[in-house]
Formats: structure tokens, sequence, C-alpha cells
């Protein structure tokens, strides 16, 4: 092994691999819940998140991969399996040929709305109902400092490396 290297101390290696653990686990049990309560993946759930945050219930493709944080690709395969349960739709970019929109659909917003509330309800029992005001402070603290040094820069290239 390198020297040169500075490695994590004991108790750093063990909140690192907790949050491993937390990072499979808590996504897997939204998930369970959402295939539970309306039929949905995450995924399904963070697209309709998207679409139904924007008041036209539409965004471009690489404005969805943007927010998402998936590669164009994924998005257009995720939006096709979507597409075919009646979900979502396509549409054609007026002022780009090659661009496209994704819409929501009546059935999408259906989806979402039962969807929602067992959502939050899950939320709330796996994280905020357990949480102290100051660790709840804590956890914005720390996932705004993650975030940021995570957060693309001008150059391509992550905040802070």
């Amino acid at each position: 092994m390198s020297t040169d290297v500075e490695w994590l101390t004991a108790e750093q290696e063990q909140v690192w691999r907790r949050w491993l653990a937390l990072n499979a686990m808590l996504p897997a049990a939204l998930h369970r819940e959402l295939q539970a309560d309306a039929g949905l993946s995450l995924p399904d759930f963070d697209v309709l998140v998207h679409l139904t945050d924007n008041p036209a219930g539409r965004v471009r493709v690489s404005d969805l991969a943007h927010a998402l944080q998936w590669e164009k690709s994924r998005v257009s395969h995720h939006v096709t399996r979507m597409q075919r349960r009646g979900l979502v739709c396509r549409e054609g970019c007026p002022d780009d040929a090659r661009g496209a929109f994704v819409v929501v659909t009546t059935a999408g917003r259906a989806a979402i709305e039962q969807a929602a509330p067992g959502h939050v309800r899950a939320v709330r029992d796996l994280i905020f109902d357990h949480l102290t005001d100051a660790e709840l402070q804590a956890l914005d603290t720390i996932t705004r400092k993650v975030s940021a040094r995570l957060a693309p820069t001008s150059d391509g290239g992550a905040a802070g490396r």
C-alpha cells in the first residue's frame, strides 16, 4: 500500500461504511413503498416529480438528464419505458429539431398524486420523525457542504477538486 495516502481514521471509515449502507438501504426502502402504493419505481417517481414541478408539466430531455444526474441515454431509455405505461409522452421542440420534451400525461399525474402521500409518510418515518431539530440542522449543513463539493464547476470538474 502507498504510504503517501492519508488513510481514513477508524471512525471515518465506520461513518463512510454506514453512509454507503444508507445509500443502498434508503432508496431500496422508498422503492418498495412506491411499488406497493402506486406501482412506480423510485426513478419513475423522480421523473414525475421533475415534470410536475414544472407548471407546464414538461421538461426538455437534456434538462431532465441534468436535474436527475443521469446520462441522456438513461433518460431516453427510462422515458421510453414510462411512455409504454402511459405515464409520459414525448413532444418535439419547436425551436430545436433535435430537442424533445418529456411531458407528464393525465395517467402520470394521477400516478404521482396516488404515490405522494405514502412517499411522504415513508420519508417522515424513515428520516425526519426520528431527528431532533439540532440533528435536522446538522444533516442540512452536512448535505449542503458535501453537495457544494460535488457541484460541477464551469470547467466541468467538481468544486474543490
